[in-house]
């Protein structure tokens, strides 16, 4: 097995499929019906312990894709970011992040939306993307993905200096990995952009951008994120290259670039110093 053909979502059977992937679509109306009212209406925003925002338009979501949940499959568990975690050991869970991006969201970007996956005995086998403003929704099982019900696949490139990089927060970088070997990699690549949260990964997901990444990531930033990545014929791991599941950061490729953007980030030698 090659490097490039290492697969970190689990196996979605057909009749999960049948069953589970209209559900997560309709986890994503739901929690949509709840964002949509709040987006550039003043929602009160509150600091949490980790000074990250929080809206009420975050918390409500959550909640009702939670009620969903225990009306539906009582016996499933649930992690969200808001919530917490309830039956961790349950076979199927799902994990929510109703609102990744929401300084994006408080600031009336649209670089914005609602995180879902469904886990299978440790392994994400579903992914859902939805962007509750435009309505894109983007779903992957890990051997296909879908934007609004049409395929979608990796946009090729073989090269770093002819490819889109994308991240969340440059100087967060600095702060949990290698910021200088990161910085080179920035000024080598041909654009890069700060279009960043969820909607880096779909873009990249998508064929609009070739790397995206984030230096520390949550379980419910992540997991919906490899079933969709893998989904479309890209590569997802952590910042070292390791499984992303068990890890606690994020890089995701077109698959061609993966292994020269890890050795890039990752420099044998530390020293690495800043362009001027």
């Amino acid at each position: 097995m090659t490097a490039h053909s290492i697969r970190y979502s689990g196996t979605l059977e057909p009749d999960e499929a049948q069953e589970f992937l209209p559900f997560a679509q309709r986890l994503a109306e739901v929690s949509a019906a709840v964002i949509r009212p709040y987006f550039r209406n003043g929602a009160a925003v509150e600091l949490k312990a980790d000074e990250s925002p929080v809206t009420v338009a975050d918390r409500n979501a959550e909640l009702a894709m939670r009620e969903l949940i225990e009306r539906t499959y009582p016996d499933h568990g649930v992690l969200g970011e808001e919530f917490g975690s309830l039956r961790p050991n349950a076979r199927y869970r799902w994990v929510l992040d109703p609102i990744d991006g929401t300084k994006a969201f408080i600031s009336g970007a649209y670089l914005f939306g609602t995180l879902i996956a469904l886990v299978k005995d440790g392994r994400p086998v579903i992914g859902v993307i939805n962007q509750p403003i435009v309505g894109d929704c983007l779903i992957g099982t890990g051997s296909q993905a879908w934007l609004n019900g049409r395929r979608v696949q990796v946009s090729p490139c073989s090269r770093l200096e002819d490819a889109i990089l994308l991240s969340t927060d440059h100087w967060n970088v600095f702060n949990h990995q290698n910021g200088p070997a990161y910085e080179q990699l920035t000024r080598r690549v041909k654009r890069y952009n700060n279009w960043g949260d969820c909607y880096g990964y779909m873009l990249v997901a998508t064929g609009g951008a070739h790397i995206m990444m984030d230096p520390i990531m949550n379980e419910w930033d992540l997991m919906a994120l490899i079933p969709i990545i893998e989904g479309a014929g890209g590569r997802i791991t952590d910042w070292q290259g390791g499984d992303p599941v068990r890890g606690l950061s994020c890089v995701a490729t077109n698959g061609e670039l993966h292994e020269a953007v890890i050795a890039a980030l990752n420099p044998v030698n530390a020293s690495v110093e800043t362009h001027p």
